[in-house]
């Protein structure tokens, strides 16, 4: 899948939103990402998981991680194209952790796998909970780069698509300037 058919999908489920936006970061904008709907037919995620596991089918990955909720659907994906296990991390007291008897090796080989990264904020948090375990996280990747290649996770990260759409602090947003009402559509509130 190249980058404009993923688009050309996202648009065809109308998972790509145009509006005012309030992002899970805090951060307003004119767009926004609801993956959940690109990814609601099981064979659409297969599709997307097969083409990021391609990217790493030589990468030695033993081990495919998400942080939850978002990227669950994806990651599961992912780790079924690349026939290795799947885990994740999700947030317990506001801390993103290793929860439901998930364990990892000392320096198992780890993608952490997203469903859109706009800071990389939740892709760097999981990264962190799966190595304080002790785990090598050797890359990420995402079917979404909203950063559009500046969000840095701590290690090399991939995606399939990218968008250069801009995000705005709440008292630096245009929209809100205009009195444009925010809303909220995503999982975290």
């Amino acid at each position: 899948m190249n980058p404009d058919q993923i688009l050309e999908k996202f648009s065809q489920t109308d998972a790509l939103l145009d509006g005012h936006f309030i992002l899970s970061s805090g951060l307003h904008s004119s767009k926004y990402l609801q993956c959940a709907l690109a990814l609601q037919y099981p064979a659409d995620a297969e599709k997307f998981g097969r083409a990021i596991a391609e990217k790493f089918a030589d990468a030695g990955i033993e081990t495919v991680a998400s942080p939850a909720i978002g990227g669950l659907i994806i990651g599961y994906a992912v780790a079924a194209a690349l026939n290795v296990r799947f885990i994740w991390t999700e947030r317990q007291d506001g801390i993103m952790t290793l929860r439901r008897g998930f364990s990892v090796r000392r320096d198992e080989k780890i993608l952490v796998v997203e469903d859109v990264i706009t800071t990389g904020g939740s892709t760097r948090e999981c990264i962190e909970a799966l190595e304080k375990h002790g785990a090598k996280v050797v890359a990420a990747a995402s079917i979404i780069d909203r950063s559009n290649g500046t969000a840095d996770v701590g290690v090399p990260r991939i995606s399939l698509a990218a968008l250069d759409v801009p995000a705005y602090s709440p008292d630096e947003c245009p929209m809100c300037a205009e009195g444009v009402d925010a809303v909220k559509p995503g999982s975290r509130k």
